[in-house]
């Protein structure tokens, strides 16, 4: 069986043979399950103050059978990596259900569930899958605040916000994550907070992780919730050094086209892209089919704009079955050589010649 270090010595080699393919959505195939709140409580949580359905990163520990038969589902799909259940396993997120004492152990079982799947997998075949520890963007932001009577108050600060990421990367790690995923990125500077504790932590540990940090394009404008493009986006967190940078969420592959070529042309780094399967309709349902999908995005392997792709809400394994198939004849994104001068952002780039 491989080391994590033994994995991610051979991951960038992996990156510059193949696109790499990602997984797709947790929350859609958890609802495919139609969980009831029982299901959600479990025996454990039966007698818990409050509604719990809906926080499906507990589903990790009162249906892991659940959560392992989806990692399978992706694994079999052609997936190389699997994202652990843990979107909103940080102590802000989980405050809505009255659980921030359960994040650390989200985390942990949430990387441990994913792990068993992935050793089980290569034990089978010989394939090494790897485990990205997925932290999520919170549901409070540090740049805007919730009142619109009072533009300078904010519901949580940096600190705040660090902490909060810093026990939800430790779980991660001790859970057997290879990589740590910051995404669905809506505010850079939660993100910075989020980096930055990781950072700490490598520091800590003596050891570094592969990070890839996805942000999300909230609209037609092109930019991110805080306001960014994309090459602001990309110069606010590049001193990180991260194995790589994309978009995900928000919007489908025909929407998000130009924001992945935009990113393709500016990041030293490696690309990844995990587009949603289009819009959802009036039901909040996703129609893209697996083929739809698999034609759009496989225009983006042919141009050589991605290293890593999958991906996000309304996606299924059969589309990511469909993604990985067209993936197989693409090429995977060259880094371009960019000339080392001083980048800053904004809320729009700046470069000093």
């Amino acid at each position: 069986m491989s080391t994590r270090t033994e994995r991610i010595a051979a991951l960038a080699g992996l990156a510059e043979e193949r696109i790499i393919i990602l997984d797709g959505a947790m929350g859609t195939m958890i609802q495919r399950h139609k969980p009831t709140e029982a299901d959600y409580r479990a025996e454990r949580f039966a007698t818990w103050n409050q509604d719990v359905k809906g926080n499906n990163d507990l589903l990790s520990l009162t249906q892991p059978d659940m959560i392992k038969a989806i990692h399978r589902d992706y694994l079999a799909a052609g997936a190389d990596v699997l994202g652990t259940n843990t979107f909103s396993s940080t102590t802000i997120a989980q405050a809505d259900y009255a659980m921030q004492s359960l994040a650390r152990e989200l985390n942990v079982e949430g990387a441990r569930i994913a792990r068993h799947v992935a050793d089980q997998w290569e034990a089978g075949t010989g394939e090494i899958k790897y485990v990205a520890g997925a932290i999520g963007p919170t549901n409070r932001t540090a740049s805007l605040s919730p009142d619109v009577n009072n533009p300078g108050f904010r519901a949580v600060d940096f600190d705040e916000l660090k902490e909060s990421y810093r026990d939800a990367a430790e779980g991660l790690v001790e859970g057997g994550a290879d990589i740590l995923i910051v995404e669905t990125i809506f505010d850079t500077l939660n993100a910075k907070a989020a980096l930055f504790a990781i950072e700490e932590m490598f520091e800590g540990m003596g050891e570094k992780l592969p990070i890839i940090i996805s942000g999300t394009i909230t609209d037609a404008s092109g930019r991110t919730l805080s306001g960014q493009t994309t090459e602001a986006f990309y110069n606010s967190l590049r001193h990180v050094k991260p194995f790589a940078i994309g978009l995900n969420c928000a919007l489908g592959a025909d929407q998000l086209r130009q924001y992945v070529a935009e990113m393709s042309r500016i990041a030293e780094c490696y690309v990844s892209a995990y587009p949603n399967a289009g819009l959802p309709n009036e039901f909040g349902e996703y129609d893209q089919t697996d083929r739809q999908m698999a034609d759009l995005v496989g225009e983006w392997c042919d141009s050589g704009l991605v290293n890593l792709l999958g991906g996000c809400c309304g996606t299924t394994p059969a589309h990511i079955k469909a993604i990985a198939e067209r993936a197989r004849n693409g090429s995977p994104r060259q880094r371009p050589q960019r000339p080392r001068v001083m980048r800053l952002a904004g809320l729009e780039p700046f470069e000093a010649a």
